[in-house]
């Protein structure tokens, strides 16, 4: 692909980037989204079964199952030339931001260092009573475990349906897109709040706005430069093209 010049000039000077990624990117990696990933057993429930507090409220264990169901297919695949080509990116920035949609820490598995993970990370867990956080905990069978620290049950690090964004990560994020000079939408159909509005946040500060997705969005027309096609092709190439 031939980058615009007036681009790869832009993205020599520039100093601060901040990257926005969502599911598009991870689906490269052969993974399904949340509701692609509700098929067989899982088909018969709503995303209200097994994504609330609610529904983890009522059936704890088989929210925990549906959950230990992706992170194992999470695990089973590796990150795609996009994730490896936004680590490479990365280090020719002396600020780099990642702001991720996304819960199955392919980025950090890529290389990335610099990630913000607006929705939380499924290979973590959390008390559901006391907010403890746990990167390992001891496999209890059929049921769901509990937190040494309190005793409660153990939920997965993510954000479900009604619940707020982590207030650290959210701040980091705007942050980021307020002072950043070039701002990449990549994979993500621009409809979620309030990640959807990091975008403009950034154009509003002056930053230039690069779109790569499958599909125009929402997003593309306030896009100063629109990529359309697959993160893990158009990526690796920008990163050739930075050299």
């Amino acid at each position: 692909m031939d980058f615009p010049t007036e681009l790869i000039s832009y993205l020599h000077a520039a100093t601060r980037v901040a990257v926005l990624t969502g599911a598009g990117v991870s689906q490269e990696s052969g993974l399904r989204t949340f509701r692609d990933a509700q098929e067989g057993l899982w088909a018969q429930y709503r995303p209200e079964d097994l994504a609330t507090p609610e529904a983890f409220d009522r059936n704890p264990r088989l929210v925990w199952e549906f959950y230990a169901m992706r992170r194992l297919k999470a695990g089973e695949v590796l990150p795609n030339a996009g994730h490896i080509a936004l680590a490479e990116i990365e280090n020719r920035f002396p600020a780099f931001t990642l702001i991720t949609q996304n819960v199955d820490g392919l980025h950090q598995r890529a290389g990335s260092q610099s990630v913000i993970e607006l929705h939380g990370n499924i290979t973590r867990a959390r008390c559901s009573k006391c907010d403890f956080f746990l990167e390992k905990w001891a496999d209890s069978g059929d049921d769901v475990p509990p937190c040494p620290h309190c005793g409660g049950l153990l939920r997965p690090d993510v954000v479900w349906f009604g619940e707020t964004l982590p207030a650290q990560a959210l701040s980091a994020a705007i942050e980021a897109a307020r002072h950043c000079q070039a701002f990449f939408s990549i994979g993500t159909s621009g409809l979620v709040q309030p990640a959807a509005s990091l975008a403009f946040a950034a154009k509003e500060r002056g930053a230039v706005i690069v779109e790569i997705n499958a599909e125009p969005t929402p997003l593309t027309p306030s896009a100063d430069f629109f990529f359309q096609g697959s993160s893990g092709k158009i990526l690796p190439q920008l990163s050739r093209a930075l050299n």
